[in-house]
C-alpha cells in the first residue's frame, strides 16, 4: 500500500483552515492542523489527525510542527500556510502594535514553517508543494475597505509564491497561492454582499476545493488562484 502522505495546515481552528483540513482528512491524508490556541473546529479523534497549538510568528512553534509532522506521520509533504490576521482601517490610525502582530502572523508565519517544510521536504527528494491563503483585496483595493497594512503582507506573499516557484521548480516543490473574496467566516464579519460581483459569499469548502486542487496539480507552481466571484478582474 502507498505512504500516505502528510499536509500540514496552519490556521486550522475555524474557518477556511478547519474546511481545509476536513477535506485533506476525507481524501486520505495525514494532516499536522495547528492555530495559536486550542483547536476548537470539533475534529473527531483520528491516527491521521495531529494537532498542534502555538504562535505560528514564533520560530519554536514552527519547530514543534514539523518535528509533530516528522515524528508521527515520517514525513512533509505539503503545507498549507493558512493562518492569518486581518481588520481594516485608515492608513494612519494603524499602531506600533497592530503592524508587528500583522508581520508576525502574516509574515513570520509563513516564513518560519515555510523554511522547515522546504528542509524537509528537500531531504525526502520527492517534490513537495505550499500552497498560501493571500486576498483578492492584495490585487483589487475596494474604496471603503482602507487595508494597506494587511494587504502589504497579504501581497507579500504572493511575490514571494512567485519567487520560490522559480527557486525550487527544478527539485519540483510547487508554490501556489489563492487568492480569496469574501468568504463567510468570522475574520470576515459583516462585509456588504454588494462588494462581491456575483452577489455571494464563499464558503470556505470553496476555498479547501482549490487548495486541495493547487495541492495536486502536479504541473501548477507560481500560480496565484483567484476565488473571489471576479473582483480581481474589474472595478466594484
Amino acid at each position: 500500500m502507498a505512504k500516505k502522505s502528510t499536509v500540514i495546515v496552519t490556521g486550522a481552528s475555524q474557518g477556511i483552515g478547519a474546511a481545509v483540513v476536513r477535506a485533506f482528512l476525507d481524501r486520505g491524508y495525514n494532516v499536522v492542523g495547528t492555530s495559536h490556541s486550542t483547536l476548537t473546529a470539533g475534529f473527531a479523534p483520528s491516527p491521521s489527525l495531529a494537532l498542534v497549538d502555538g504562535d505560528i510568528g514564533e520560530a519554536a512553534t514552527a519547530e514543534r510542527i514539523a518535528k509533530a509532522a516528522i515524528e508521527q506521520f515520517g514525513s512533509i509533504d505539503h503545507l498549507v500556510n493558512n493562518a492569518g490576521i486581518f481588520f481594516s482601517k485608515p492608513f494612519t490610525d494603524y499602531t506600533v502594535e497592530e503592524m508587528r502582530a500583522f508581520v508576525s502572523t502574516n509574515l513570520y508565519g509563513f516564513v518560519f514553517i515555510t523554511q522547515l517544510a522546504v528542509k524537509q521536504m528537500l531531504s525526502q527528494g520527492t517534490g513537495g508543494s505550499v500552497t498560501s491563503i493571500t486576498a483578492s483585496l492584495a490585487d483589487n483595493p475596494i474604496v471603503g475597505e482602507p487595508a494597506s497594512i494587511p494587504m502589504m503582507t497579504k501581497g507579500g506573499i504572493a511575490t514571494i509564491t512567485l519567487s520560490l516557484a522559480n527557486e525550487y521548480a527544478k527539485e519540483h516543490i510547487r508554490f501556489n497561492a489563492i487568492a480569496p473574496g469574501i468568504v463567510a467566516t468570522p475574520l470576515h464579519g459583516n462585509i456588504p454582499i454588494a462588494r462581491s460581483p456575483m452577489g455571494t459569499y464563499s464558503d470556505p469548502k470553496d476555498i479547501a476545493e482549490a487548495v486541495i486542487y493547487l495541492t495536486e496539480a502536479g504541473h501548477v507552481t507560481g500560480e496565484v488562484l483567484h476565488v473571489d466571484d471576479g473582483a480581481h478582474a474589474g472595478r466594484w
